[in-house]
Order: C-alpha cells, then sequence, then structure tokens
C-alpha cells in the first residue's frame, strides 16, 4: 500500500512540474501574439484607431465592446515618441507593454492636465542624453522609459452608453503618436 502511495505521489509531483513549465513557457514560444496581430493593421509608430469588435472578428482576443481601442507599435531606435491623448468624457487609459505583452506603465485620464495626457517615450539611453532643465520638473514633463526599444502602447476610451461611442472613436483618433527628436 505505500509502495503505490509513493507511485501516486511522485506521478502528481511529476504532472505538477511538466503543468508548471508547459504554462511558464507556452508564452514565450506563441507567434500570434498581440504584437505580431497588430502588425498588419498598425503601421510603426503611429496611432491606429482599431475597428470595435464583434463576436464573429475582433483584431485582438478579449476586447471589451463597450471601449474604443487605438494602438500604437512603437520603435526607440532611431528616437523618442511624443505621444498625446485627449481624455474622453467618462474614461481614458494608456497601457505600455513590450513585444511579449509585459506590460511595464500604465496611467488613465486622472493624471491628465487639462484633459491630455501628453508624454515622452523613450529608453534608458535616450533619457541619459536628454539635458536637465532646471525650471522643468517631473509635473511639467512625464517620461516613460521603455525597457526595449521596440513595444505598443494601447490606449482605451470608454463609451458609457452605445450612442457615445462615435464620440469616443472620434477622440481617440486625434491620438497621436509620433518620433520627437532629443531637445
Amino acid at each position: 500500500m505505500i509502495r503505490w502511495l509513493g507511485w501516486v505521489f511522485a506521478g502528481i509531483v511529476l504532472g505538477g512540474i511538466v503543468h508548471l513549465s508547459t504554462v511558464l513557457i507556452l508564452p514565450l514560444t506563441a507567434t500570434r501574439n498581440g504584437y505580431s496581430r497588430l502588425e498588419p493593421f498598425a503601421p510603426v509608430n503611429t496611432m491606429t484607431l482599431l475597428p470595435q469588435p464583434t463576436p464573429a472578428s475582433a483584431v485582438l482576443p478579449f476586447l471589451d465592446p463597450a471601449f474604443a481601442t487605438a494602438v500604437c507599435r512603437y520603435d526607440l531606435t532611431v528616437a523618442p515618441l511624443k505621444v498625446v491623448v485627449t481624455a474622453s468624457q467618462a474614461y481614458t487609459s494608456l497601457s505600455f507593454y513590450t513585444p511579449r505583452g509585459i506590460a511595464f506603465y500604465a496611467i488613465n485620464d486622472r493624471a491628465a492636465v487639462r484633459r491630455t495626457i501628453e508624454l515622452d517615450l523613450m529608453t534608458s539611453e535616450q533619457r541619459a542624453q536628454i539635458q536637465e532643465d532646471e525650471e522643468v520638473t517631473a509635473a511639467d514633463r512625464l517620461i516613460v522609459e521603455s525597457p526595449t526599444p521596440g513595444g505598443l502602447l494601447v490606449v482605451r476610451g470608454f463609451a458609457p452608453e452605445p450612442g457615445d461611442m462615435p464620440v469616443v472613436r472620434g477622440v481617440l483618433s486625434q491620438a497621436q503618436c509620433r518620433p520627437q527628436p532629443l531637445q
């Protein structure tokens, strides 16, 4: 009896190791992640408004139909980016991801000054090249450092009622994600 319990215990431990290994390795080997799915739709360093998701088709999985979504696939190898997003009436958020889908920064409209979220996205090396101005504080200029030279910026705007969706999509269509030389 004890021998069988030993085999059962060993099987459970081995199954747990295989399961855990699979769960940790699978995202690294996936070829159809969000970044690769957006390549045909979103040019690099340009904000692109995604079509509203439907049950039959959606560019990305699990998109909420109550939110309008715009994305910017960015490449910081040439220059940092200037990101400007006007906040919608209900709720607006910006999320930053590496190409592997790891979120590294997020901000919402509660931090916006005059209903506009404005920030500079750059690498640590580009940040080190910026000349420090004593009169410009961290509150005046928001700088987000990307851990990788490429990645994904996702902007979401909430439409509380279906009739508000055209207004929210109009606000997100004005969002900008453009290269800006170092100053």
